[in-house]
């Protein structure tokens, strides 16, 4: 693997909306999908091919605001957000019910026989997990002995992920106040690159999320920054087996989404929804706030995204549950 270190240049990068940085190999949209439904996911190669403006302006043009997902993005959910039911049977039921087809598990600590018993039960499927302990326990943290604990979780997770045959583990890499931009580049970077032969073996992707964690954007920042550092961060790893998964209200207050997810490309494997609101500085409901989802569901065709989408807000009973589907029904015009 390429040696791995931190870029200064990047600390400097301003607002851009030019085409993002090539990367030598990624896999077919529809062949991950595909596979991360139904079997294995297998790592393809093949060039990564970015829309011009032009092309861009003359889609948006022809489709308006009218443009639909459907058949492209797959619903799912985190486990926490099911508060109803007291087995793990009963939630996948109310979940299902409620219009999802996947369900998100945390990890460590999955109890691979009561998940694989859930499944058959309800027909659902678990199509990745989160990692539980990637806030407190931090492959960016200045203890050695921390860094191989998170390390030991990643793996964990991966290995239960594969054996429920979910093909994504959702990580936060870090936080900014573990040492400086380079401090928390070089360690978090390395740490996690030792995990990625193990995510190859399985099949297994390390899913990168971008969160609120003060690292690879400007916390005190306006709403003109890019995706940039994501950018070179993700492609400083270099393997098919990591890849973002790109959530769309948790940076509006600081970018574009839109253009977040043009520069990001084809590294976005997976999504996570909740809406913000830039006037009110707040978290909202998916569809509530001013993210543009219109430009969201633009950008993704044109990255060709197929793949699935988890909910990330506050949940609730059954009918909360039908709620948050429905709104991911009119966020992405599924129909």
């Amino acid at each position: 693997m390429e040696k791995i270190g931190y870029n200064p240049r990047i600390e400097n990068i301003g607002h851009h909306r030019g085409i993002a940085m090539p990367r030598s190999t990624v896999w077919s949209r529809r062949e991950f999908v595909g596979r991360g439904l139904w079997g294995p996911v297998l790592p393809l190669t093949m060039p990564l091919i970015f829309s011009s403006s032009a092309t861009r302006i003359a889609f948006a043009e022809n489709q308006g605001q009218n443009v639909s997902l459907a058949g492209r993005v797959y619903k799912t959910l985190k486990l926490g957000m099911v508060k109803v039911g007291g087995s793990l049977e009963e939630k996948f039921f109310a979940a299902k019910s409620a219009g999802f087809a996947g369900i998100e598990m945390p990890a460590p600590g999955l109890n691979v026989e009561e998940t694989t018993k859930a499944m058959r039960a309800t027909d659902m499927i678990v199509d990745g997990t989160v990692i539980s302990t990637h806030w407190s326990v931090r492959h960016s943290d200045p203890d050695a002995e921390v860094r191989k604990v998170a390390l030991d979780h990643l793996k964990e997770s991966l290995q239960k992920t594969h054996a429920v045959g979910g093909h994504t583990a959702l990580l936060v890499v870090g936080h900014g106040k573990d040492g400086s931009p380079k401090e928390v580049w070089d360690r978090s970077l390395d740490n996690i690159s030792k995990a990625i032969p193990l995510a190859a073996e399985l099949g297994v992707v390390i899913a990168i999320e971008n969160v609120w964690n003060q690292f690879l954007y400007d916390h005190q920042g306006d709403s003109n920054q890019s995706a940039e550092r994501f950018v070179t961060y993700l492609d400083q790893l270099n393997s098919p087996w990591v890849g973002m998964q790109f959530d769309i209200g948790n940076h509006w207050k600081y970018g574009s989404t839109g253009d977040w997810i043009r520069s990001l490309g084809r590294r976005i494997v997976k999504l996570d929804a909740k809406g913000f609101s830039r006037q009110r500085d707040t978290f909202t409901k998916i569809g509530e706030g001013d993210v543009d989802w219109a430009d969201v569901r633009r950008a993704l065709r044109e990255i060709n995204f197929y793949g699935w989408c988890a909910a990330e807000v506050d949940g609730g009973d059954e009918a909360r549950l039908r709620e948050i589907s429905k709104n991911l029904d009119h966020a992405f015009l599924l129909g």
